[in-house]
């Protein structure tokens, strides 16, 4: 018969002390896992440690070049252009001449019952800047305009008046023609008409 010394069982650990050592190797290998592995491997770096050591930088290393060999490995992409439709070509516009601005300061007298008519010789579309005055007294007032070579009859009014102290605004051309105003003093004193106009006319005329 063999003679086996039994184990002194009082050297060995007791489960207290196997779970607490157990509990350490697992409190160390997941700091491993948080501090190195994850940043060297994955470029993923919860505490900044992976950061500090150079691991981090590491990883991010190992990912691109993981991305460009994908994307070495796909096929590349052929672009099948199509073809544009051919434009349509837009006519060209007749271009008209530009009219210079112009601008003028006209004043004149009107005793009672006296009337004058001063006209801008325009453009269809051009525009003129006026403003009149009385200077303090009234006068009636017919804003028209005439094309050349117009109809026997034939008005167009952009707008009228009585007993007005002064009038200001913009006057946009109808058509190709002379436009302007027409006063008339219907009260008892005279009246000093001041006319002042900016715009794109080609002249400015007193019609009487």
């Amino acid at each position: 018969m063999y003679n086996n010394q039994r184990p002194d069982l009082t050297g060995l650990p007791s489960s207290a002390q196997l779970l607490r050592s157990t509990a350490i190797a697992l409190i160390a290998a997941g700091v491993l896992l948080v501090t190195v592995v994850m940043p060297a491997e994955y470029a993923i770096d919860p505490t900044g440690a992976g950061r500090l050591l150079g691991l981090t930088q590491m990883g991010e290393l190992k990912r691109t070049l993981a991305e460009e060999a994908a994307a070495d490995a796909q096929p590349p992409a052929v672009a099948q252009a199509e073809p544009a439709p051919a434009a349509a070509p837009v006519p060209a516009e007749p271009q008209q001449p530009k009219v210079a601005t112009q601008q003028h300061e006209v004043n004149l007298t009107l005793k009672p019952n006296q009337a004058t008519e001063i006209k801008l010789e325009m453009k269809e579309g051009a525009k003129a800047n006026f403003h009149w005055t009385a200077n303090g007294g009234r006068l009636n007032y017919d804003t028209h305009g005439d094309p050349v070579q117009a109809p026997k009859g034939f008005y167009h009014g952009y707008g009228k008046g009585k007993d007005t102290p002064e009038l200001q605004g913009e006057l946009v051309a109808a058509f190709d023609g002379k436009h302007g105003w027409f006063w008339r003093n219907r009260t008892n004193e005279t009246v000093k008409l001041t006319l002042r106009t900016e715009g794109e006319y080609i002249t400015i005329e007193q019609v009487f």
